[in-house]
């Protein structure tokens, strides 16, 4: 039986659903290539940050007020410019070449929080080639006196203002901790988001107990992840009119059948490929079409959303009413 493994995502045709995260693997050009050739169908610039943006606006306004002593302090609020990959203007260049070098779509990517200035770079990254735009809010409620409607409203302002400045899709990617999440998904696509990739992850900060410091640090995800965002997205399909991505958690060929089913046009990898190299890419889309010959689905449309809370038998799966169950089958005794 011949598989069709095509799908739709933000509008774009995808010979496949496996699509690669912004990350180092996406950031030069000869990676790209290599990610294509493994069977990638799209893939996700590294992001261009909010503070990589602001910092060189006013390293620009350095200059041209040299010697005023206009920026006494705020300059210290920013780290080096040095410390990221890639400035604004090398981060275009980018686009530029990938869109020369792949024949997959290239959506690129910008990381901020709040609105302002930089966003202007959303055109710019249009105008630079890019396919898509995944927009990357990535925001800490650290604020006691910051209300769950505040945030909620600079995620909004934030995705109106970015959509206003373009005619790509708009991809929003988002983290889980809102109180009413369907809520929220249902207001980013009013606010212009054309599709939702879940979920952000958060950096947890970690003690170093010589120096007393606070020190970041990134994990690869692991399989276990991938349960939360089978559960929204299987909550969330075809309650929204928006593209859904999963994103954290598929490390195989099964994760990523997870995901469709649950209702996701594709999904999104990175850790695995850190983890175990970039010919996993082929092997997941090996596994998926194994799979789906053996349940007999002939295409990618066929089965996504199959088990998504609308069409799954036991709905309660998704909500209060499995939780009894699942803790009552939890052995007794330590295992």
């Amino acid at each position: 039986m011949s598989v069709n493994l095509g799908t739709t995502y933000l509008g774009l045709q995808l010979k496949n659903p496996l699509l690669i995260a912004g990350c180092s693997l996406t950031g030069d050009v000869s990676g790209l290539r290599r990610l294509e050739d493994a069977g990638a169908a799209a893939i996700v610039l590294p992001s261009l940050f909010e503070e990589q943006i602001v910092h060189e606006d006013i390293q620009i306004s350095q200059v041209q007020d040299f010697g005023t002593e206009s920026f006494a302090e705020s300059l210290t609020y920013f780290p080096e410019l040095t410390d990221y990959h890639h400035g604004p203007d090398s981060y275009l260049e980018t686009i530029t070449a990938a869109k020369s070098a792949v024949s997959i779509p290239v959506i690129a990517s910008l990381n901020g929080s709040s609105e302002g200035g930089w966003t202007r770079y959303a055109k710019l990254m249009e105008d630079a080639g890019a396919d898509a735009l995944e927009l990357n809010v990535y925001f800490i409620a650290a604020d006691v006196e910051m209300t769950s409607e505040q945030v909620e409203s600079q995620y909004l302002a934030l995705v109106r203002r970015v959509k206003q400045s373009v005619s790509i899709p708009l991809a929003v990617k988002i983290g889980s901790n809102f109180s009413a999440l369907p809520n929220m998904a249902k207001r980013l696509v009013e606010a212009g988001a054309d599709g939702l990739v879940l979920f952000n992850r958060y950096l947890h900060p970690d003690f170093d107990l010589e120096r007393l410091e606070t020190e970041p640090k990134f994990c690869l995800s692991n399989p276990d992840d991938l349960r939360e965002r089978l559960r929204w997205i299987a909550i969330l399909r075809n309650r929204i009119p928006a593209s859904l991505a999963a994103t954290g958690g598929i490390h195989c060929g099964g994760g990523l059948l997870k995901a469709l089913l649950a209702g996701a046009d594709v999904g999104t990898v990175a850790s695995v490929l850190y983890k175990e190299g970039i010919e996993q890419v082929g092997k997941i889309l090996d596994r998926l079409t194994e799979l789906m010959e053996q349940k007999e689905y002939e295409s990618v449309e066929q089965l996504q959303g199959s088990m998504s809370r609308e069409k799954c038998p036991d709905p309660a799966a998704f909500a209060r009413g499995n939780y009894m169950k699942a803790l009552s089958s939890f052995p007794s005794q330590p295992i």
